[in-house]
This record gives structure tokens, sequence and C-alpha cells, in this order.
């Protein structure tokens, strides 16, 4: 097991996670980007970044942007695996719906009990992914592999199943609900309008509906083979 003790402030921890985030698209994150994400000022972003430099979780250089250090990154993959495990279990076992449990698995992230959180992945038989598709690292920090691509890449005739939501906001989950599109689903991509890039889309059960490209930028899925 790789969780080490709690020896940083609920805002640290914020930090470590902002950072992991960020450097998903990219080598570094930026202070702007940080303190857009955490809805900070960019100074105590600054701050912040010296104080987990010097405790040795991070590497920053003024505008060279901010990485995490492999300390830094197993911190911060815990807070990660925290954070879907509680989604999963808010779905999953207490009804909430999934556009209802980043605020609060966002809370409970902060827990520092390392027993708590292996009898939570016990109960829920230890989950590869949360409610929205993302993957939920193991106790060791390892990360699920799959191979996904966007649904607006995808060509009409294909056969896709919906496979995770990238970045998705409480308003995007919502409209996914009216449409009636969930997280492993089989789908169909019958047409695509010729004036702004819109698909159309049959699941393999329930009414056809219709997303616009820029929803589709948001979807992941992977192949289905017949």
């Amino acid at each position: 097991m790789i969780y080490i003790r709690r020896m940083l402030t609920r805002s640290e921890e914020d930090h470590l996670k902002a950072i992991y985030g960020l450097q998903q698209a990219g080598p570094s994150a930026f202070t702007k980007d940080i303190a857009e994400r955490l809805s900070t000022k960019a100074s105590s972003v600054t701050d912040m970044l010296k104080k987990l430099a010097d405790k040795g979780f991070v590497k920053h250089a003024p505008y060279h942007g901010a990485a995490l250090t492999p300390k830094g990154r197993r911190q911060a993959l815990m807070l990660v695996r925290k954070h879907r495990l509680w989604e999963t279990f808010l779905v999953q076992r207490l009804g909430f719906g999934w556009d209802e449990v980043h605020e609060v698995a966002e809370q409970l992230e902060h827990v520092s009990s390392e027993k708590l959180i292996e009898r939570l992945d016990d109960y829920l038989d230890h989950p590869a992914y949360d409610p929205h598709g993302d993957p939920i690292p193991d106790r060791d920090g390892r990360l699920p592999e799959r191979a996904t691509r966007l649904l607006a890449d995808c060509d009409v005739g294909e056969r896709v199943r919906f496979t995770a939501v990238q970045d998705g906001s409480d308003a995007l989950l919502q409209l996914l609900d009216s449409k009636g599109l969930g997280i492993g689903m089989v789908l169909l991509v019958r047409g695509r309008e010729v004036f702004d890039g819109s698909l159309e889309l049959v699941p393999k059960q329930g009414p056809a509906c219709t997303v616009s490209v820029q929803v589709a930028r948001h979807l992941l899925i992977t192949p289905v083979h017949a």
C-alpha cells in the first residue's frame, strides 16, 4: 500500500489534486490554471506551491509551471482514489444521482482513515471505475488501462459503448439524463448533421436521441465489435 499518513492540510491536498488533474493534459500545471480550478487567487497558489515544494510534493519553477514529484503523485492518486470510491458509494448504495455527488465527495476525500477507505473498497467489491466512468486507482496507486476516444470522432454506422464523461459539469450530466444516456450503454451512430455536426444516436434499448458536437466532445467511448 502507498498511503501516506496525514501530513497535509485540506488546502494542500486540494492543490495537489488540482495539479494532478491539470497534468493529465500536459507536463505542467500553471498558476493561473490551478487558481481557476480552485476558485482562488494566483498569489495564494504561488505561496502554496512554495510550501508544497519545500515538503517535496511538487517541483515549481517560475514561468514553467508546477509538476508533481513521485511523492506528490502518490498523494494525489490516493485523494483521487478516495474521491471516486465515495462517488461510487453515494450513487450505488445511497441512491444519489451522478450529478449530485461531486461536492459531497470533495468533502469526504479528506477523511484520512486508511482502514475506512479499504473497508469501503471491499464493500463496493473493488470497482475499477466510478459512476462517471473515471478510473479508480487501486491501493497501490495503479490505474486500470482502457483505450477510449471521443464520441465526436466517430463515423456514421459505428457501434460504440458509452464509457465515460470527460470533464462533465452537473449541467452536462443532467442533459445526458434527459436524453436517457448513461455509462455502459451501447449506441449506434446513425447519422451526423452536415450543418452543425450533431450526432443521431440509437441506443440498443430505448429511443433515439441527438447530441451536439459540443456534448460529443465530452463523451468517451470504446468500440463494440459485432
